[in-house]
């Protein structure tokens, strides 16, 4: 027999009921489908009744969406759907949201899926971390964040973001300017993404420091990288030997996550790559954790999702007609 339970949960005194129930109970009419419980609301107050795993799961879910309006003074609706949607119902203790901090003067960086969450706390437990999954789903930008705190709370001395310089159409050669010139346009999502997470002087000021570094693969070569967290981004574009060369240079106390999408690699038909090799390669050893995205945890808009699942689609037809 199932065991029942009642749950009163409390909002903060800064949280607006309206927008924390949603439109006409949006909210919480979301997490009944999702939990199966049921949720009477009289102000600030919430009384949950139902299964007793049910209820946990429901106020996880609701502390979830108090922790997001804390962070953030109006998210958007598909910020709060990602947190409540029936989809994202999961095991009890397993939801979401970790926070990461970045920046006194920047909110903190708030994993948006179950994936996600995992990702977070295997960055923090794993040495090399692995994020495979299609565009979108926060692979860099949550590992950047983390990279971020650690270097604030000064756990590492300096961060190293790295992409291989290869990309669809161009080729380093054929691009105008010097050497940095050239390799800039390949590197600019990632000083995008820092510029989110700090204010732009403070990230100028670490990178003429040296306590940031963004350079192209190649230039890992021949060091020997410790106290560092350093991130491999587009993964999917470097060849075994970049791989195994890149591996083979961490050092004391140094973090490593490699992200990237198997199915958008740029690099000649006939080369494998790195990213899709290493997870045979590398599969057995305990202290590398591969996590896997899929278009249930695309953030950037829901249109982004429905292109991701359309190609998905498209790939498997073609696939099994070549059959």
């Amino acid at each position: 027999m199932k065991k029942l339970c009642t749950s009163t949960l409390i909002l903060d005194e800064d949280i607006d009921p309206g927008l924390f129930y949603g439109n006409h109970d949006g909210h919480l009419n979301h997490i009944e489908q999702a939990t199966g419980i049921h949720i009477l609301a009289r102000g600030s107050c919430l009384r949950l009744r139902g299964e007793t795993k049910q209820v946990r799961k429901a106020e996880a879910m609701l502390a979830s969406l108090m922790d997001l309006l804390h962070q953030q003074a109006a998210p958007t609706q598909e910020e709060i759907n990602h947190l409540i949607a029936p989809r994202h119902a999961v095991p009890e203790d397993r939801f979401p949201p970790l926070s990461i901090p970045v920046s006194g003067r920047k909110p903190s960086v708030i994993a948006k899926s179950t994936t996600q969450a995992d990702y977070i706390q295997a960055i923090q437990t794993y040495s090399v971390v692995v994020g495979i999954g299609p565009a979108g789903t926060g692979k860099t930008y949550l590992a950047m964040a983390l990279a971020v705190s650690a270097l604030q709370k000064r756990d590492v001395e300096h961060i190293i973001l790295a992409r291989p310089a290869v990309e669809a159409g161009e080729r380093l050669g054929f691009l105008p300017g010097d050497l940095s010139e050239k390799v800039h346009p390949y590197l600019r999502p990632l000083y995008d993404a820092l510029y989110d997470m700090m204010e732009p002087a403070r990230v100028r000021q670490l990178i003429e420091r040296g306590d940031i570094e963004i350079a192209p693969l190649a230039f890992m070569r021949g060091r020997t990288l410790n106290h560092a967290f350093i991130i491999l981004d587009e993964a999917q574009n470097t060849t075994p030997d970049q791989m195994k060369m890149f591996l083979t240079r961490l050092g004391q106390n140094a973090k490593v996550v490699i992200t990237g999408d198997i199915t958008q690699v740029d690099l000649p038909q006939n080369c494998v790559s790195g990213l899709i090799e290493i997870q045979q390669v590398l599969k057995a050893i305990p202290e590398i954790k591969f996590v896997h995205f899929t278009e249930e945890d695309t953030v950037r808009s829901p249109l982004v999702r429905e292109i991701v699942h359309a190609y998905a689609q498209y790939t498997s037809q073609r696939t099994s007609k070549k059959k």
